[in-house]
């Protein structure tokens, strides 16, 4: 059965979705909005996340098999002009396929358990490309969770919603715990906590990551508050072996899980 393609960017479907821009109307809402064929392809796979799919005609021909996904379970799937969409869309260039999804995170004890080896933590992280970045990462690192305390960036940004790449839908997510909550959570649990910090006294290369560990990771400007480290069990730093005076929040987040990872699984 044909459908009637959307064309009203006043229309009160179109108006309740755009809104989810906005953090505030996210968390009234408990949804947000997932653009592009890799995250709504990732979400597709969670059963009842996506609530409704907007998808442009030129978006259905090259994407046939998400459409079809969405359709298939149960998801209604609205036929938008391209002004809806450029409406309901955050980027410059929309690709055409836009998912209204349900918020996907997990209470802080229910995302950190006993027996996890690898956690990242956001830390007044506030910039959400960056973040994104990291918890793509972590994803690929093989991470059992991460937690965005209540200082840092709402992960269905949509930024980083996009930059995360479909990974918000592959491992747990917390979100809103202060950061002395979640480091005792992770302690708690038995893992070792550490922060990364250029302040700190020892380096990467000199550190144990054998064992169950959590990274805190802090702002992209001025690292992490002194009453944040002195949580952690150790402040360690990444080596400069070069000239350059620091790296970028989401490179060290990959060379510390990475860096993790690869030591547990030569254990």
């Amino acid at each position: 059965m044909a459908r009637t393609e959307l064309t009203n960017i006043r229309s009160p479907r179109v108006k309740a979705a755009r809104r989810l821009a906005k953090r505030a109307f996210r968390e009234r809402d408990l949804a947000f909005l997932a653009e592009g064929p890799q995250a709504v392809r990732e979400a597709l796979r969670l059963p009842g996340v996506v609530a409704e799919l907007y998808v442009t005609a030129g978006a259905e021909a090259r994407h046939a098999d998400i459409v079809s996904a969405a359709a298939g379970a149960g998801v209604p799937v609205h036929l938008a002009s391209g002004e809806v969409m450029a409406e309901l869309a955050q980027t410059v260039t929309p690709q055409g396929l836009l998912a209204v999804c349900k918020l996907v995170h997990v209470p802080l004890a229910q995302a950190v358990t006993p027996g996890a080896s690898l956690v990242a933590v956001l830390a007044h992280v506030r910039d959400p490309g960056n973040a994104g970045t990291v918890l793509r990462t972590a994803d690929a690192a093989g991470a059992d969770a991460v937690v965005f305390t209540d200082a840092s960036v709402d992960p269905y940004n949509g930024k980083c919603v996009r930059a995360s790449a479909g990974s918000l839908f592959h491992l747990p997510v917390a979100t809103g715990a202060p950061v002395a909550e979640a480091v005792g959570r992770l302690k708690e649990c038995g893992m070792r906590v550490l922060a990364a910090d250029g302040a700190g006294e020892r380096t990467l290369d000199d550190v144990d990551l054998s064992g169950p560990t959590a990274w805190i990771f802090g702002n992209e400007a001025w690292g992490l508050p002194d009453e944040v480290l002195r949580l952690a069990d150790e402040v360690v730093r990444v080596p400069i072996y070069g000239q350059a005076e620091s790296l970028n929040l989401a490179t060290a987040a990959a060379v510390c899980l990475y860096a993790s990872a690869r030591t547990q699984r030569e254990k």
